[in-house]
């Protein structure tokens, strides 16, 4: 088994609360990716938009977005990554899914709602964290918010890559960019945040920065601030073995549960 794993980070702007214009326009920048992936990312509510209107947009499990996910994903043979809207058992969640060439399908709802928005009266939070194997790499999915808390990421799975998907605004950006930074460091993990840009329906700008970092912090990545593009990255596993084997900064992490 190939242990790289290629990473395409689609950052992009969104249409405000339309799901078939949005997968219209992200058909294209996925069939765009210019080199075979293993996996695609796509940011925070790819379908609508940071919206707190979830009624105008949700989706269910079996609808028109996981069908169609399901279809690239086996159409591109690449898992494809990223949050949208789901309604279930009269609750909406902000939940990031994975679904890869098999049809398989990898959910975690977010956990930390956004409370200055809102998010929390609209949105039901998940409970439970999710490490999945894919490839042979151990990654550990988490959404926009999830980045400010640090506690929630820990890596005490060891777990290879840690993936962010975000509607963050530019306003606080510079929290995203060391966040990101912090989080590959102090997990000694490859890290990746996929951010959207443009304006959205509440006329909040976003400017990307979306970013890979290796395990000691080093960027990877050359995507440009505020534009909608297209990057894919090469990560190596056998860098993360030969730092964590030098280093051996994980053995001394702190024990504590939740």
């Amino acid at each position: 088994m190939n242990t790289d794993l290629k990473v395409a980070l689609i950052q992009t702007e969104l249409v405000w609360e339309n799901p078939s214009e949005n997968r219209r326009m992200l058909n294209d920048k996925i069939n765009a990716v210019s080199q075979d992936a293993d996996l695609i990312v796509l940011p925070e509510m790819f379908t609508s938009g940071f919206t707190m209107n979830p009624e105008a947009v949700a989706e269910t499990m079996e609808g028109k977005t996981i069908v169609w996910l399901k279809e690239k994903a086996k159409e591109h043979q690449a898992a494809i990554m990223g949050s949208l809207v789901i309604a279930e058992n009269t609750n909406y969640y902000n939940r990031l899914v994975c679904v890869e060439p098999s049809g398989k399908i990898t959910s975690y709802n977010k956990r930390h709602t956004f409370t200055l928005a809102g998010e929390h009266k609209v949105y039901t939070a998940g409970t439970e964290r999710v490490v999945f194997d894919y490839k042979g790499w151990e990654i550990c999915p988490l959404v926009c918010y999830d980045l400010r808390f640090p506690v929630w990421a820990r890596n005490t799975e060891d777990y290879d890559l840690l993936i962010y998907v975000a509607n963050w605004p530019k306003i606080r950006i510079d929290a995203w960019d060391a966040l990101l930074k912090a989080r590959a460091i102090e997990n000694m993990t490859y890290c990746i945040g996929v951010n959207r840009v443009g304006l959205d329906g509440n006329n909040y700008q976003y400017s990307g920065h979306s970013a890979a970092y290796d395990i000691l912090g080093k960027r990877l990545s050359n995507l440009s601030h505020n534009e909608d593009t297209i990057e894919i990255v090469t990560l190596e596993k056998a860098a993360i073995k030969k730092y964590r084997e030098k280093l051996n900064f994980l053995n001394d992490r702190d024990n504590f549960s939740l």
